[in-house]
């Protein structure tokens, strides 16, 4: 019995190693990063990580047109909104989502979905929230590493993610 507990522990420490050192692989190629902002009452915190461009097309490439991306790499971006809010004219409640994007040439369908803490290939349309039409643009200089941002608007805020020579914009208010 000694002998089968000490088999089964060297194991389980063997799996813990394991899975830490492939966490941390995984990590060191699109980093953990958080955005967040707090402006006049109102909290936004996104969880993500930022792949690097490495000299690949991005938009149209490796992130291809008119299908469902997990707007940044490893596990769903999650977004969390300590209030009720409006997102590009639609309302969505308060609390924690993943944050999915369909990518175009003409502007981009930024998606709020209720399942989060899987791996960013695991997308299941039917647990959407809400889905809104939002603006891309041309970024300049060119982003080497994706990342999002928030930039103050006469209305709210609008949360901007940037790679490549791309933005897109997600206006976001408190409702």
């Amino acid at each position: 019995m000694k002998r089968i507990l000490i088999i089964l522990g060297v194991i389980a420490v063997i799996a813990l190693v394991g899975f830490f050192s492939l966490r941390s692989w995984t990590k060191s190629g699109s980093p953990e990063a958080i955005a967040q902002i707090d402006q006049n009452g109102l909290k936004i915190k996104v969880d993500y990580c930022q792949p690097y461009k490495k000299g690949r097309k991005i938009f149209g490439g490796l992130v291809p047109y008119g299908e469902v991306w997990r707007t940044g790499a490893n596990e769903a971006t999650v977004v969390d909104f300590d209030q009720n809010i409006v997102v590009a004219g639609q309302p969505l409640d308060k609390g924690e989502y993943s944050l999915w994007t369909i990518p175009s040439q003409n502007g981009w369908i930024a998606i709020f979905n209720s399942e989060t803490g899987q791996w960013g290939t695991n997308y299941d349309q039917t647990k959407d929230i809400l889905r809104v039409p939002i603006v891309s643009q041309k970024h300049t200089p060119k982003a080497e590493q994706f990342y999002i941002t928030f930039r103050p608007s006469t209305t709210g805020t609008d949360m901007v993610l940037a790679w490549d020579e791309t933005e897109a914009i997600i206006p976001i208010q408190k409702r």
